[in-house]
């Protein structure tokens, strides 16, 4: 059985996109795999320093992945700083991290432009400290997107050194776990991208926003005055909402949809509040598990302390056995 980590950052509530891009694949991940799925605290540093909202951003995220079905005792559901050992092998694999290649990273590049005042050590080694969250369970698979990709080539590379510095054959090389066609990609709102919180908040359908907020989400989207001549090809505005309806509603629905599109009778009216109530009945018992598990202090507390004494026992043993081949005294 391989094992998989995977980490989320606490900057907001699950939307849709989450749901279909990873976290429903995680619920059948974690019964054929050894499964580490954490929440990222610690990166958020690298871009708000000073985190305002940061416990209940923690506990959203955290109920919302028991709600889709994370398991926690399945799977190893923790808190990224309830896990000390993780700072450790991340100040370790500094060592060997060489200024030159971190500077050479992509999303540094971009997020240095973005972020001109707060160009901080962190942002620098952002991916020693992936690497460190993956390398700590010694994970052999990691479902990344494509803008994480190489970070996660250089937590690969990290290991070759430290196995080549210390001539063991200790950490395995990560690769990236391809969901495949289970993996559906859900645009936003505003008739362009993928949907996500960075694009604003009426760009994206959370899990836990009410029929109330996802009726006025959907009605607002963006759409154009409509097809003016048969099988006319979907704008990419329109074709993002017939592609949100294909995951939430039945084959019956999108089709009858469609056709009305092709032959140029569709009402886009309709259309919307249809695509509403289809994502509302998609949504309501997600709803549901979230409110419960939110108001549910003991259960959480009990969820956070089983991870953490699960994700600890296994990083412990981790660094052990690094300090032990580095030279440390145990």
């Amino acid at each position: 059985m391989e094992t998989v980590v995977s980490g989320i950052r606490p900057t907001g509530k699950l939307h849709l996109g989450n749901y279909f891009g990873a976290v429903s694949n995680f619920v059948r991940l974690q019964q054929e795999h050894n499964c580490y799925f954490f929440i990222a605290d610690y990166h958020c540093l690298t871009t708000h320093p000073v985190h305002v909202d940061m416990q209940n951003n923690v506990k959203s995220i955290l109920v919302e992945y028991l709600a889709c079905g994370i398991d926690p005792d399945v799977s190893t559901l923790y808190v990224q700083s309830d896990v000390p050992e993780v700072a450790e092998l991340y100040l370790l694999l500094n060592m060997n991290a060489y200024k030159g290649e971190l500077e050479r990273c992509t999303t540094f590049k971009e997020k240095i432009k973005k972020q001109k005042d707060n160009i901080n050590a962190g942002l620098l080694t952002y991916p020693v400290l992936m690497a460190s969250d993956i390398l700590i369970h010694k994970a052999t698979k990691v479902p990344v997107g494509h803008d994480q990709k190489q970070h996660l080539e250089m937590s690969r590379t990290f290991a070759r050194r430290f196995n080549r510095l210390y001539n063991r054959d200790y950490f395995p090389e990560p690769h990236a776990f391809n969901f495949g066609n289970s993996l559906i990609r859900i645009p936003g709102l505003d008739g362009g991208g993928k949907m996500g919180k960075s694009e604003g908040a009426n760009n994206a359908i959370y899990l836990s926003d009410t029929p109330e907020e996802i009726s006025k989400k959907i009605m607002r989207a963006v759409t154009d005055s409509g097809p003016i001549e048969p099988n006319q090809k979907k704008p990419e505005a329109i074709q993002n909402l017939f592609s949100i309806m294909k995951a939430v509603s039945s084959s019956e629905t999108l089709t009858y949809f469609d056709d009305l599109y092709s032959n140029c009778k569709i009402r886009y009216g309709d259309f919307k509040k249809q695509l509403a109530d289809d994502i509302i009945l998609f949504t309501s018992q997600l709803r549901e598990k979230i409110s419960e598990i939110s108001d549910d202090e003991d259960y959480l507390k009990k969820v956070m302390k089983q991870g953490a004494e699960k994700a600890h026992q296994n990083a412990a043993k981790t660094i052990r056995e690094v300090r032990e081949i580095i030279g440390f005294r145990n």
